[in-house]
Order: C-alpha cells, then structure tokens, then sequence
C-alpha cells in the first residue's frame, strides 16, 4: 500500500522515511469561522457537530456560517481585494514567498495534519500522511512559483500602437472543496488562488471541517493580510449563499455532478466565472498481453485506494477476454486480503467511509448489483458493530447497463466487465455521461497511443492508475467538469487578460 502511495505522490527520498507515530486524539484547536484573520462565532448561534467515522463519536461541534456570516466574509475578501490594499500592492515574489511560507508551516505540522485528517475522514494514517499531506504541500510550493510568472505579451498590433496583455486576478473567489481529500483539496484550490492575487471564500465539507479550519490559521500564522482567506464551515445553504453573493467573482467546486449543474444554473444570473470538477465513471482496460499479476494490483488500487472514494476512481474494470477468468480470480483473492479496520493502524489499508449517508448509499447500490444479476464474489456487506466500514466488494460478470456499472458508487465495489475488441471496448468506455479519467494496460504501444487519442477523458494513464502531479492539469470532458485544475491550466481560471494599446507618435520594428 505505502509503495503504491509513494508512487502515487511521487515523493523524493525526503519522504522515504518511517511515519512517526500518529496523534489517535490530536487535540482540536479551531472550530470557528474565520474571517479577516479572525475567529469567530457564527451571528445566528447554530453549530454542528463533525463525527468520526470509525466510531460514529462526535469529535467536537463547529460553528455553522450562515447567511450574515457569508455576507461579512465576502466584504472582508473584497476589502482585502480593494486597489491600494496591502495584497494588491504586495510584489509578486512576496505573494510567493508568503504561499511557501504556509507550505513551510504545514511541513512542520504533517504529523498533526496527517492525524487530523484520519481522524475527520477515516482515511487511513499512511495514506493521509504519505499521500495527502505531502501532496499538498507540493501544490503551494508549485504555485508559490507561478506567483511572479504570470505575465502577459507584447503584441505587434498593426498601427502605431504599443499593445500589451496583463494577467489580472479575477477578484473575489467562493470556493467549495469535497470531503473525500479535505487538506488537498483546499491545496488544489489555495494555491492559484493567492498565487494570482485572489482573494478567498472558502466552505470545507461539513463532514471533514477540520483541517481546513486549521489551515485557516496557518494562512494567518504565515503573514497573509487580514481577509485574503475567509473560511466557512456550514452546509449546503452555506455554499448555496457564497454561489449567490454579488460579490464573488468566482466560484471553483469540487463535488458531485448533481450540485454541479444547481451551481452552473445559479452563476448564470451573475455571469460568475466557474469551474466544476465532478464525477466520475472512469473505465480502466486491461488487454490480454499485460503483466497479470501487477495489473489485478493496478485495477485494485485505482478502486479501492481511499475506501472507493475517489471521483477519478476505475470504477468500470474492462478486462479482455482471454485472462478474465485468472484476473476475476486474482482480483478477488486480493480484495479478501485487504485489511480493513482502525485507520491508525499501520496495518490499515481501508478505513471507514465517511458517514452513514455514504455508507447506506453503497449498501444499496450493492443490493442493486445483485438483484440486477452480476456475480458477488467478494463482500457484499457493512463490516463491524460501530462506524461506517463496508467489506471490500468484488462483482464479476457485470452488465453495462447495471446501475453498478452506470452510476458513481464512490465505495469500495469493483465491477469487472468482459471486452473482446479494441472497437468494442472504446465504444462502451466512451457510452456515459462522464468522462473524468481512464487507463489503458497493455505492452503494445501502438495500441497505447490509440486508446489515447479514442478514450473521451481528461486524464489517460497507460500502466499505471491514481498518478497526479501539480504540473498536470486535472478536469474531465461531458458531465464531468468544467475547466481544469493544477499545472499553467489552472492559473489560468483566476485571471482576467486585459488588452491594452498605446497610440505613439513613431513605431519602429
């Protein structure tokens, strides 16, 4: 697990090293709103409490923003946006320095991040530690560069006219991040933001605040002016209101196709730029000449890595037909030796999912799966007296037109479909209204560079699954998403380009 994970980050030797043991009961030191580099309490007095998902405990009650709170969050990030504010007049090279500076800080507090995280969402310690954490830090520290690197040209236009572009932050940003990758998610969306000279609004998950809250303070601790970053815990409503407000310029989500296309319905009044990173039904193709062995441990890590909960997840295993058999064999034996249990424990491959909500939503689409016909060869069932863990679950001879195969399950269920062609294959990859991510395994690179160019999908992997860097864009095609995220794409949804002309008396090429 903790080799597939390393591979997955890509980290250096710096990293290679033993986790220290985690913190089983960090302490919880920010359950507020924060506003203008402030924590406060929330104007209407509602709270909510944020669980454990190993236990179904309540791990402490946080302040639920409302309506009022919003409005003053966001005339804190447009004071803090406003022409001659210490953040606008700020160098660009200090923006980046402030961006590492905050990388810095969540360096020295991996082992209490990394702890809060599986704490808050169940993942397990290696992986938030391992993969989370670090995979963050590397998303500033990206973006930290890019913050005196975003210019614009100098355009030889006709006339006599000195023309030039300027890359100018687009304004006031709502931001609304998911629960299943809480800390790297507000990285993905931090991270362009302030490197642009943005200004935020941000709402964590309700079901994994945390971490978010306390990155909130390290922004503070690093020496960013007061309302550059606003963080807002509450519910949909919360998001509902940042969506909403006239004075968000930008709303980037993560989430669900479903509160996707309501948000893209409601910026449509306002005109708000928007970017969308949503579900996923992602097909992952094993051809019959593959290393067997290394591609069931490939199919099994793009499923179940993060207990399922990966929007880019290779949820429509497509296996050719003459090693379906040995792989379905394989695939199942390794599901029953995935460890499943207390994600503190180094052990743990998989932990719990993240509320009961998710869990009887996977329960019940495993119902379906076997009503519908397909073959349940492994789990099938909730796991455990307390908390939210499912059995990692493996159905075979499964249908395309089975609501396993058609809809996001976000769990560890892995659907295992038949192919004979090349032609055949494609077609059915490509028959769904998502199109986040594939993969292709096979030794023939002809047929590589093919299914590349046929495969509808932001991201493509060939032999291998689950790999991002913050040099690469990320964001799918169809119902997928809108825009991208990381890499010189994403820099690119937090500014405006503004063409200017200078009439001169004499120009010389």
């Amino acid at each position: 697990m903790l080799r597939q994970i390393s591979k997955v980050i890509q980290h250096g030797a710096r990293y290679s090293t033993a986790a220290p043991a985690p913190q089983t009961n960090p302490e919880i030191l920010y359950t507020g709103i924060f506003i203008n580099n402030e924590w406060v309490k929330s104007a209407d007095g509602k709270t909510f409490k944020t669980e454990n998902p190993s236990t179904g405990e309540v791990i402490a009650e946080v302040q639920q923003a409302g309506q009022v709170d919003v409005n003053n969050a966001v005339k804190a990030a447009k004071d803090a946006f406003k022409l001659g504010s210490p953040w606008r007049t700020m160098d660009a090279s200090e923006r980046g320095y402030l961006i590492n500076k905050l990388a810095d800080l969540i360096e020295r507090d991996r082992t209490y991040l990394a702890s809060l995280e599986t704490l808050d969402n169940g993942k397990p310690y290696s992986a938030s530690y391992y993969a989370d954490v670090p995979a963050s830090i590397k998303n500033f520290r990206y973006y930290a560069g890019w913050a005196d690197k975003n210019h614009g040209k100098v355009l030889p236009a006709d006339g006599k006219y000195v023309a030039y572009t300027r890359h100018e932050p687009v304004g006031v940003c709502g931001q609304i991040i998911p629960w299943n990758f809480p800390l790297l998610m507000a990285a993905w969306k931090l991270g362009p933001a302030l490197a642009t000279g943005c200004t935020v609004v941000m709402k964590p998950a309700e079901q994994t605040p945390l971490t978010a809250l306390y990155i909130a303070q390290l922004v503070k601790e690093a020496g960013f002016p007061p309302g550059v970053v606003n963080m807002l815990p509450g519910f949909g409503d919360t998001g509902a209101a940042i969506v909403q407000h006239p004075d968000v310029n930008k709303i980037a989500f993560t989430g669900s196709t479903e509160v996707g296309k309501l948000i893209q319905r409601e910026v449509s009044g306002t005109l708000k730029r928007v970017t969308l990173e949503l579900g996923g039904k992602s097909p992952n193709i094993i051809f019959g000449d593959v290393d067997l062995e290394k591609a069931v441990e490939a199919a099994h890590f793009a499923l179940f890595f993060n207990m399922g909960q990966c929007c880019c997840a290779g949820s429509r295993t497509y296996v050719h037909e003459s090693i379906y058999d040995k792989f379905v064999e394989l695939s199942v034996a390794r599901a029953k030796r995935r460890v499943v249990g207390d994600p503190f424990k180094p052990e743990t491959e998989q932990g719990p999912q993240v509320d009961s909500e998710q869990q009887k939503k996977i329960l019940e689409l495993i119902e379906s799966g076997k009503r519908q016909g397909a073959a349940l060869l492994a789990g099938g069932g909730a796991l455990g007296d307390r908390g939210y863990f499912v059995q990692p679950t493996v159905f075979g001879n499964v249908q395309d037109d089975m609501d396993i195969a058609k809809y996001e399950i976000f769990g560890p269920v892995q659907q295992i479909m038949k192919f004979s062609t090349i032609d055949e294959v494609v077609e059915r990859a490509n028959n769904t209204d998502y199109g986040l991510a594939a993969a292709v395994f096979t030794k023939d690179l002809d047929r590589a560079n093919d299914m590349i160019q046929r495969l509808r999908a932001g991201t493509v992997w060939v032999n291998d699954y689950n790999v991002f860097a913050p040099q690469v864009p990320f964001g799918g095609y169809k119902q997928s998403g809108v825009g991208r995220e990381n890499g010189p794409y994403g820099i690119k949804n937090y500014t405006e380009v503004k063409a200017v002309y200078i009439k001169v008396n004499e120009k010389n090429s």
